[in-house]
């Protein structure tokens, strides 16, 4: 069954990994989280090596229609947040 990675796991693997105080591990991903987020926000993309970019992209107004009632409803332009995994990542998941 698969768990899910949170805030604080990698606040612990930082504490583990790099021997830096809890309170500096918590600090430093709580920094890289703000920065990633407001580069994202900005419009700006975001490559890890390795791992992925995450890119934003503006999706236009649309028609869409209400699967229950079969109504059409106007669905707002927005922002939307895409992952693409690197070749390297996809290469690891699959490996198992």
């Amino acid at each position: 069954m698969a768990t899910t990675l949170t805030r604080a796991d990698l606040i612990e693997a930082v504490y583990r990994e790099v021997g830096l105080s809890r309170k500096s591990s918590s600090d430093l991903v709580e920094q890289l989280l703000a920065e990633l987020s407001d580069s994202l926000v900005k419009g700006d993309s975001v490559k890890i090596s390795s791992f992925g970019n995450f890119t934003v992209r503006q999706k236009n107004r649309r028609i869409g229609r209400n699967p229950k009632t079969g109504e059409e409803v106007p669905i707002e332009p927005r922002r939307v947040l895409v992952f693409r995994s690197s070749n390297i990542l996809k290469e690891r998941i699959n490996e198992g």
